[in-house]
């Protein structure tokens, strides 16, 4: 009897996907896209003038999270906080769109909700202009969140805690969001934008950058015995069961409690272009990967991850997802989903 290769066992999880139901609750934000063509400079300044084209929209942060999910197949519910303006409208819209849950969003009319704006021409990024707030939420405001959550995690599977350090998680949120989570038995996966070193005691994995880890651990990670050291370092300061390192190029790197070595997973091997945001931009090559995006890259790996293990697979496995679908996304300019046809296809490329 032939033994399936990697691959075809990575490829059965993908139908699995469907029907999961997972929550993300963090940092909501919406994506503003400004496209034009420049061909002049301004006479009052030495920039580009931008003649419009046209204007796009797609969610961001906690939300590319959920709609990586969905665009996999899950059920995804959302939850967070918006303002009462005009980028809420469109930000709600964007969730529906998509066939995300949004009746867990709560609105605050002190706040404004997170908007980045990017002013794009001939593919270059020429500005984004950020609109956002950063002070925790109003007590009123958290209490109806954590209320909405609590009664959605009975029919969830998994629950990704997306933190952007934009004032949703503190620790006490996050404290609460992990007991209640327990309690029911629901997985949860952290992603983490943020220097502060937060408890996230009971999680099933916490996945961060290069970056974002050495800010952690207080000191750069610049060989493998420095990685090995900060990888071990989170894993006994969140008490969770898997640290997942994102490493660019590198690929990634994968930590786990009941494991005394690290497993390090290789970037795939693909020659990625520009295409527009979230339209495919891959071409076939055998000498490593030009890099051209990485906006929203780590939300993919998290989501990939999460509903992986939702659907029935090992960290190892799913962190193999993961690596693979962010190699698919960078091919594509801005923050992008990918479908299970393209995870499935990227998957002929994965050597385990």
């Amino acid at each position: 009897m032939t033994t399936p290769s990697p691959a075809s066992r990575l490829k059965r999880l993908i139908p699995r996907f469907r029907g999961c139901c997972i929550g993300v609750v963090g940092d909501l934000m919406l994506d503003r896209y400004v496209w034009g063509n420049a061909s002049r400079l301004s006479p009052e300044a030495a920039v580009p003038v931008v003649d419009f084209v046209e204007q796009s929209e797609c969610l961001g942060g906690a939300g590319n999270v959920a709609a990586n999910l969905a665009a996999l197949g899950a059920r995804v519910s959302a939850f967070g906080v918006v303002g009462d303006d005009e980028a809420a409208k469109a930000l709600r819209s964007c969730l529906i769109s998509v066939g995300i849950d949004e009746k867990g969003v709560a609105a605050d009319g002190r706040r404004v909700t997170t908007l980045k704006t990017r002013i794009i021409a001939r593919h270059q990024q020429v500005v984004r202009v950020d609109r956002e707030r950063r002070e925790p939420l109003h007590a009123n405001t958290e209490e109806k969140i954590l209320r909405n959550l609590f009664t959605g995690l009975k029919k969830l599977d998994a629950l990704v805690l997306s933190d952007y350090d934009k004032g949703l998680i503190t620790d006490n949120f996050a404290d609460r969001v992990l007991s209640a989570a327990h309690q029911r038995k629901v997985p949860v996966f952290v992603g983490l934008k943020t220097k502060k070193l937060y408890a996230y005691r009971g999680s099933r994995a916490v996945a961060c950058n290069l970056k974002e880890a050495s800010q952690l651990v207080g000191h750069s990670l610049n060989d493998e015995k420095s990685l090995q050291e900060a990888g071990r370092a989170l894993l006994a300061h969140f008490g969770c069961s898997a640290v997942l390192i994102t490493r660019g190029e590198m690929g990634m790197s994968v930590f786990e409690e009941t494991s005394p070595r690290h497993l390090h997973i290789p970037a795939t091997s693909f020659e990625v272009t520009y295409a527009r945001v979230g339209q495919p931009g891959i071409e076939r090559g055998s000498t490593g990967r030009q890099v051209f995006d990485v906006t929203g890259a780590g939300d993919t790996v998290l989501s990939v991850l999460a509903l992986a293990v939702a659907a029935g697979a090992t960290i190892p496995d799913a962190a193999v997802l993961a690596n693979t679908a962010a190699g698919v996304v960078v091919g594509k300019l801005g923050t992008a989903t990918l479908t299970p046809a393209e995870l499935a296809h990227a998957l002929g490329d994965v050597r385990t």
